[in-house]
């Protein structure tokens, strides 16, 4: 491997050189934190020899580089030139905008205009929108995340760029006749620091060794994420035939599918449990060894289609309204509730699950059946009872989602599903364990953290008695029998007062009118108005923090015997 590097600054290298940034880099991602740091290190703190880094390139032609490391930068760069440049213009100084351009867009030696920077994964917005001088954009053109990037930055920096020629006008000691000029000699010194920016230059023959260069190199501002180290790979590994970059197409297929969706949900950890729910359990930082020794180039096309197609299971299972029918409401149901639980630990077996589902090797009754085990498990193990995993649970996971991966046939999967269910089942903590643990289920105003869980876990009470209310579900609220005011007088504490005993679903008008209320009128005015009771509250007189422990003891019993037993 040949390497050159040189010391040089920016302005020379836009004037002598054209960059290309080739597929396998990730897309322009820097934020306002990147760009404010740029400013204010480049403008407000600039010194003669400010020092950006190194750059990192391979020689496609004479005068023609593709960019390995530093594309955030030069690309800041680029659209910060422009900017200037088109303050320039609006100045009256063609020459200095036209002067500043040409570091953005020239002739080459075919005496054809030809930008400096030339990018794949933002054409053509790039080139229309922000390049592109004294013209208006021709194309309408698709905003995804990168261009959401790109708008940013610029209107970033026409800000920060605009505020230093306006505060020109705001001087009010500035006479009008000289106010143009000084905003010229502005933007000149503006223009100057940017150009006169020091960064070592280092070169490499060829693109094969920029591939494997490129592992190893951060970019200034963000690193390397497991996403931009696998995309290389298959950048590598999958070379373009004739016009169509299908890799290109199918890696953003599976990124907007991901980047899209209305859950938080990341592509580094979609690659991670895509992983571990195929081949093996692997920690993340350990990963990307993995993928690279295991994914050959015979292999590479085969894996990016499985990236493609898993890409949609992972965030079904993360969005109940993805790719679910209204005819499967019980599965979106049941990935809704793991996703409530705050849990990562299952998503290899449901991912696995629901891949076997759309593959046709198990049927729909199946797939609810077991990832209802699934949500019964953890509401038990891990919403009530905080139990911890020594790392067992995470392994059954990963185990049981290959092994499910790997069969073929229906009944194989069955008698797996079925193995899988009862060490579930046998895993689940005591109902002593529970009971505790239920009583110290809390929601009040003050402490409202599990709010969420609690309308879980009525409405799950409320579906397995038919409870019936005179209103719709989605308007009844969670509320308090013995009401909130109460804590802190005699022995009513925020416990027991926000204990799941003492809650019920109520709408707020009937709230209102219930507030003053004894609890004798409370229990004869909601039968009057068709609201269910629990047997319990039905047949208490009185009501008291006893009483509401007993009931939410009564409560577990039924949750664990009944509504989430396995």
């Amino acid at each position: 491997m040949k390497i050159e590097s040189k010391d040089t600054d920016v302005e020379s290298l836009l004037v002598g050189s054209y960059f290309h940034i080739p597929r396998f880099q990730r897309p322009y991602s820097w934020d306002d934190e990147n760009l404010n740091d740029f400013w204010d290190d480049v403008i407000v703190n600039q010194s003669d020899d400010y020092f950006i880094g190194s750059m990192v390139v391979y020689r496609k032609d004479k005068q023609q580089y593709g960019v390995v490391d530093g594309q955030q930068r030069l690309t800041t760069i680029t659209i910060l030139l422009c900017v200037i440049r088109d303050y320039f213009l609006r100045n009256g100084s063609q020459d200095l905008a036209e002067g500043v351009h040409q570091l953005v867009e020239r002739k080459d030696r075919s005496n054809k205009n030809e930008y400096v920077l030339k990018t794949e994964t933002s054409f053509p917005y790039f080139q229309e929108y922000i390049q592109k001088f004294n013209e208006d954009p021709e194309l309408n053109i698709d905003i995804q995340l990168e261009e959401r990037n790109l708008k940013n930055a610029h209107n970033r920096f026409n800000k920060l760029v605009g505020s230093v020629v306006n505060s020109i006008d705001q001087d009010a000691s500035i006479k009008p006749e000289y106010k143009i000029d000084l905003k010229v000699e502005k933007l000149v010194n503006l223009r100057d620091a940017v150009l006169n920016l020091n960064l070592i230059f280092i070169t490499l023959d060829n693109e094969d060794d920029a591939y494997l260069i490129f592992e190893t190199l951060n970019t200034r501002g963000k690193d390397l994420a497991l996403t931009d180290l696998v995309k290389n790979h298959f950048s590598k590994n999958l070379k373009t035939k004739g016009d169509v970059d299908h890799t290109k197409i199918k890696w953003s297929s599976m990124l907007d599918t991901i980047h899209n969706s209305s859950s938080d949900i990341s592509s580094d950890n979609f690659i991670y449990h895509f992983w571990s729910s195929r081949y093996e359990a692997v920690p993340l930082k350990k990963l990307f060894p993995k993928i690279k020794k295991d994914i050959s180039k015979s292999k590479a096309k085969d894996y990016l289609d499985a990236l493609v197609s898993d890409s949609k299971i992972y965030r079904s299972i993360h969005e109940e309204n993805f790719e679910w029918s209204k005819n499967e409401s019980d599965v979106s149901d049941s990935l809704y509730a793991l996703q409530l639980f705050k849990l990562s630990q299952p998503t290899p077996a449901t991912m696995s699950l629901v891949r076997s589902y759309k593959d046709k090797i198990i049927k729909y009754k199946k797939l609810r059946d077991t990832l209802s085990a699934i949500e019964k498990f953890h509401f038990v193990f891990t919403a009530i009872t905080s139990s911890r995993s020594s790392g067992g649970i995470s392994a059954m996971y990963s185990s049981f989602a290959i092994k499910l991966f790997n069969c073929s046939e229906s009944q194989a999967a069955s008698d797996l599903i079925s193995e899988f269910v009862t060490k579930l089942r046998d895993k689940r903590p005591s109902i002593d364990e529970f009971k505790v643990a239920f009583r110290e289920v809390v929601y009040t105003n003050k402490n409202s953290k599990q709010k969420n869980l609690v309308r879980y876990i009525l409405e799950k009470f409320s579906l397995h008695y038919s409870y019936k209310y005179p209103v719709d579900f989605d308007d009844l609220t969670i509320e308090h029998l013995c009401p909130q005011e109460k804590i802190g007088q005699g022995e009513w504490l925020e416990s027991s007062v926000g204990c799941l005993g003492n809650l019920f679903f109520l709408d707020q008008k009937m709230n209102g009118e219930l507030d003053a209320k004894s609890f004798a009128d409370k229990k004869k005015i909601l039968r009057e108005r068709g609201y269910s009771l629990s047997e319990f509250v039905a047949n208490s007189n009185s009501w008291t923090p006893d009483l509401i422990l007993k009931h939410a003891d009564k409560m577990a019993e039924v949750a664990y015997s009944e509504i989430w037993k396995i």
